[in-house]
């Protein structure tokens, strides 16, 4: 397993960027931001969307403004809001997560549109490929649908003598859902375990799947990028230790307050480059040009206490390659 990888191409190239952005946009154009989360709960993704557009020369409320529409968790909402955008003819639609990207791309065929993603935008019909998007979208991908297998094998590998794990996914988000069962049932079987599944999209939901869990299976993989799971993953976490699950998601702040291991791609990372090809957008460019990124930062965090309260020996493999260890 690696620790962790970065590539650093965009990040240089875009260092070149403000200097034309600013010679190029003397006025105030506006962007439409569109998440199926919770506004408090994506703060820190939005602050490194913003980042990544001043480093293109714009700055919110200066020579740029940025519309935000947040669906709160509930999906159905977001094809009106992609709407309201579209009638506020904003200049480019930033649509941060596969649900919103979804809806970005039915409501509409000519604003540009940069996403964000854990799924395979090819296979979700966002571009015709990574390397020629074609159309009015492109955007930047993280490693966490992919990596959905690599969970399941850090959770066997705290848990050896397992013979059921159990994966929640949530099921009103169903073609992420779809690729996460899959791959996670293929790697199952290639450890010699049995996956039970299991559905959660709100966090009563969660909390009612965590306490009837079945008694055989010894742990739990959340399945990672739906939006959700990530705005919510402290809430999360702090069920899987009430209940004394061992459970797997991503992100720092699963780890932080008591989770006992987090692996995925970086959200922040995407939103970071998301907000670079707003920015481009911006200055002029089409999306049909602009590859899609994929971003192969990958982040571990292990929660020692958490690990011995539960009777669990964390090999030293893992520590050693752990990002961050809490003890």
């Amino acid at each position: 397993m690696q620790r962790r990888k970065f590539i650093t191409l965009l990040g240089s190239a875009a260092a070149a960027w403000p200097l034309a952005a600013r010679g190029q946009q003397p006025g105030k154009q506006v962007v439409g931001f569109l998440n199926g989360g919770i506004a408090e709960n994506y703060a820190k993704f939005a602050r490194e969307f913003r980042r990544g557009v001043n480093e293109m020369g714009f700055v919110e409320g200066q020579n740029v403004a940025v519309e935000y529409r947040w669906a709160e968790g509930h999906y159905d909402r977001l094809p009106e809001l992609a709407a309201d955008l579209i009638r506020r003819r904003v200049a480019v639609i930033a649509a941060t997560s596969t649900p919103a990207a979804l809806a970005a791309k039915a409501a509409n065929t000519t604003i540009p549109i940069v996403f964000t993603t854990a799924s395979d935008p090819v296979f979700l019909g966002l571009v015709a490929s990574l390397a020629r998007p074609g159309g009015n979208m492109t955007g930047a991908t993280q490693l966490n649908l992919e990596v959905g297998p690599k969970r399941l094998e850090l959770l066997h590998q705290l848990l050896p003598n397992a013979t059921i794990i159990a994966l929640i996914v949530n099921p009103t988000n169903p073609r992420a859902a779809e690729v996460q069962y899959r791959d996670a049932q293929e790697a199952a079987r290639a450890l010699g375990l049995q996956l039970q599944v299991l559905q959660a999209g709100t966090e009563s939901e969660f909390e009612k799947a965590v306490a009837g869990l079945p008694q055989k299976a010894s742990g739990l993989v959340i399945a990672g990028g739906d939006p959700f799971f990530t705005s919510e993953t402290e809430k999360l976490a702090a069920i899987t230790v009430r209940y004394g699950v061992p459970a797997i998601s991503n992100g720092r702040e699963f780890t932080a307050v008591g989770g006992l291991l987090s692996y995925g791609g970086s959200v922040a990372d995407s939103y970071h480059l998301a907000g670079i090809y707003t920015g481009r957008i911006l200055t002029g460019e089409k999306p049909a040009d602009i590859p899609v990124y994929r971003s192969t930062k990958i982040e571990m965090y292990i929660n020692l206490k958490t690990a011995g309260a539960l009777g669990l020996t964390v090999p030293q493999g893992l520590v050693i390659a752990a990002d961050e260890v809490f003890e």
